[in-house]
């Protein structure tokens, strides 16, 4: 066998040794739990007042759709409306997640929340409820980051 042959054989074998396989893709349970956790770990962010941690969790192009208001655009606008927000007010805030739908590295959830946000200056508390959609979108690392935001609220305010 010509040594050219030898040569080519040895590295169609060095290389094939070398291929990376893909991890496998997580179940959609596995996908399900990572989400549930990063929205206890955003949840708490905003009820602690955690600007740093709700930071870290958003992408840099996250948006949030806010009714009758312009939209917050990336992730500097979005710190600064929550930073704003948290030097103001608290928040205690729920999610009741009615649909998660995951297709590959992006998923949606649908569902209702309620916010009680009470003023730090002293005014009677307010409480708002309503509907969300959110858009998740998995990271490089396999992590997932809220990506789009969105919600209406039902009209109900209460004090």
């Amino acid at each position: 066998m010509p040594k050219s042959t030898l040569l080519a054989l040895f590295l169609a074998a060095t290389l094939a040794g070398c291929q990376r396989t893909a991890p496998p893709k997580p179940s959609f349970a596995e996908d399900l739990a990572a989400i549930t956790a990063f929205n206890a770990k955003y949840l708490g962010s905003i009820n602690a007042g955690d600007i740093k941690t709700l930071s870290a969790l958003t992408d840099d192009d996250h948006i949030i759709l806010i009714p009758n208001r312009a939209p917050i655009v990336g992730k500097a606008a979005n710190d600064a409306a929550n930073g704003g927000a948290f030097e103001r007010f608290d928040f205690d805030e729920s999610w009741t997640p009615e649909e998660t739908v995951i297709d590959g590295d992006l998923a949606y959830q649908r569902g209702t929340f309620t916010t009680s946000s009470t003023p730090k200056a002293g005014a009677d508390k307010r409480v708002v409820s309503g509907a969300f959609l959110r858009i998740y979108r998995r990271q490089p690392n396999g992590q997932w980051r809220m990506t789009r935001d969105m919600f209406n609220t039902d009209g109900t305010q209460r004090n």
